[in-house]
C-alpha cells in the first residue's frame, strides 16, 4: 500500500522551474520517494558554458535517482528525469545541472552530503553507514570528493610559518606527516612517511597553491635528522627552531631511565615513575608529599629530576638570557655523569642553534600534538582505517580548516 503526500515543494527547496510532481511513501520498505519533473516550456542554463535560457533538446535519464536527507526517521530518494540542452553558445549537448546535486554524476543529493561530512568529525564511517543505510564505501568517496575539491582552491600564498610532525597511520612502522600553517593555525599538507622526502612534497603542495618556498621563514620541528635534511634542502631560508616540547620529551625519558636502573637498588622509588615526570601541579597529595621528601636527596633520580626542572624553567627566561642558561645546562649535563642525561646534553649541544631559536621565535608543535590526539582518538574509534587516503581525508577534515562552500564544488 502507499500512501500519497501532497503540497511539500517549500519542505524539499524545490525551485522553479522544477517541481515536485508527487511524493509516495512506500509502507512495506519504509521510505519515501520524491518524482521531481520541470515546467512545460522551461529553459535552463548551459551547465558547461552558463549560456542562459537554453531550450530542451531531449531527456538523458528518465528515472534518475538520489538518496536525500532522512524523512523523518524514513530513508528518501528523489527521482527526476534529466533534461539536455543544446547549446547556442559553445555548441554542444550537455545535461541540464541539477541544483539539488553536484555537477557530477552522484547518486546524493548536496544535503545528504553535507550531513555525511558533518558526522563524519565525531563518528566512524562504519556508524555512519549503518545509521543512513549506506555502504560506507559510497560515503568515504563523499568524503574524498569534497575533501579533494576543497584542497584544490587551498590558496598557500600567504604561508611563512610551518610546523610539522609525524603520527602513526597503521600498526608497525607506518606514519604520515602533518605540516601546519603556524599563522592560521591549519593542516596545509599531509604526506605519507616521516623522511626527507616528505618536505619535498610539502614544497610541491605548496607551489602549486600559490605559495613560495622561498617566503617560508621559520619551521618547526624535532629533531629527526631526516626533517632537519627535508627542511635545509627545500626551504633554505627558514630558520628551525626545534620543539620545546620535544626537548621535554628527551629529558623525562632521561629521568625515567635513570629511575629504572637506580630502582633496583633503591626501595624509595617503588611506584614513583609518574611522580618524577609530572609538574607538581598535576601531582596528588600523596605523591607531592613524596616528592618534596625525595627531590633534594642524594638519589641520582632526584638529580636528574632537578635538572629536567632546570631545563623546563629554562623556558620562562628572557631572550637575552635563554641561551646563556642552556649552555651551561649542557655543560651541567655533560659533566654529571648520568648517563641518560649525558646524552640530552650531546643532543641539545649538537642541535643549540635550533633549541635556541626558540627565544626568538617562540614557536612550538602543541597544535600538531593536539592534531594528533585528535586523530589518534578517532583512529581508535573508528577501529583503523582501511587505506592512507582515508587516513589523510580525516587528517584535512578535522584539522584542514577547509572550505566545503558550494563555490568549490
Amino acid at each position: 500500500m502507499s500512501i500519497e503526500v501532497q503540497d511539500i515543494d517549500s519542505v524539499f527547496h524545490i525551485s522553479e522551474p522544477w517541481y515536485i510532481e508527487r511524493c509516495v511513501f512506500d509502507e512495506e520498505k519504509e521510505c519515501l520517494h520524491c518524482y521531481i519533473s520541470f515546467r512545460k516550456g522551461a529553459t535552463f542554463s548551459c551547465s558547461n558554458c552558463g549560456q542562459e535560457l537554453q531550450k530542451v533538446y531531449d531527456i538523458a535519464d528518465h528515472n534518475r535517482t538520489w538518496r536525500h536527507l532522512n524523512f523523518f526517521e524514513y530513508p528518501c530518494y528523489i527521482h527526476a528525469e534529466l533534461p539536455r540542452t543544446e547549446c547556442i553558445n559553445c555548441g554542444k549537448i550537455h545535461r541540464v545541472h541539477v541544483p539539488w546535486a553536484i555537477k557530477r554524476r552522484s547518486n546524493f543529493t548536496l544535503l545528504f552530503d553535507a550531513w555525511i561530512i558533518a558526522m563524519a568529525k565525531d563518528m566512524p564511517m562504519s556508524a555512519i553507514s549503518r545509521l543512513v543505510k549506506e555502504h560506507d564505501t559510497q560515503l568515504w568517496r563523499i568524503l574524498h570528493y569534497y575533501v579533494d575539491q576543497a584542497i584544490a582552491v587551498q590558496d598557500l600564498s600567504h604561508v611563512t610559518m610551518i610546523g610539522t610532525d609525524e603520527t602513526s597511520a597503521k600498526k608497525g612502522h607506518n606514519y604520515v606527516t602533518i605540516f601546519m600553517d603556524l599563522k592560521k593555525k591549519n593542516v596545509i599538507h599531509v604526506t605519507k612517511g616521516k623522511d626527507s622526502s616528505t618536505w619535498e612534497e610539502c614544497k610541491k603542495h605548496l607551489e602549486s597553491h600559490g605559495g613560495s618556498s622561498e617566503k617560508v621563514s621559520e619551521v618547526s620541528m624535532d629533531m629527526s635528522p631526516a626533517f632537519i635534511k627535508g627542511a635545509t634542502e627545500n626551504f633554505p631560508n627558514a630558520a628551525i627552531t626545534f620543539d620545546k616540547f620535544h626537548v621535554i620529551q628527551a629529558v623525562n625519558q632521561a629521568v625515567d631511565l635513570v629511575r629504572r636502573h637506580e630502582r633496583q637498588s633503591s626501595a624509595d622509588l617503588k611506584n614513583t615513575r609518574y611522580m618524577w615526570l609530572k609538574n607538581e601541579k598535576n601531582l596528588t597529595k600523596k605523591q607531592k608529599e613524596k616528592l618534596d621528601r625525595l627531590k633534594d636527596s642524594d638519589l641520582d633520580t632526584a638529580k636528574a629530576y632537578r635538572m629536567r626542572m632546570s631545563l623546563q624553567e629554562m623556558y620562562n627566561y628572557p631572550p637575552e638570557i635563554g641561551p646563556i642558561a642552556l649552555k651551561e645546562w649542557i655543560q651541567w649535563g655533560l659533566r654529571c655523569q648520568l648517563k641518560p642525561m649525558v646524552d640530552v646534553a650531546k643532543m641539545l649541544n649538537k642541535h643549540y642553534d635550533g633549541v635556541v631559536q626558540w627565544f626568538s621565535s617562540k614557536l612550538n608543535n602543541g597544535l600538531l600534538e593536539g592534531i594528533n590526539s585528535l586523530f589518534q582518538a578517532a583512529k581508535r574509534k573508528a577501529r583503523g582505517y582501511r587505506s592512507d587516503k582515508n587516513i589523510v581525508a580525516m587528517i584535512y577534515l578535522l584539522a584542514g580548516k577547509l572550505d566545503f562552500s558550494p563555490q568549490c564544488q
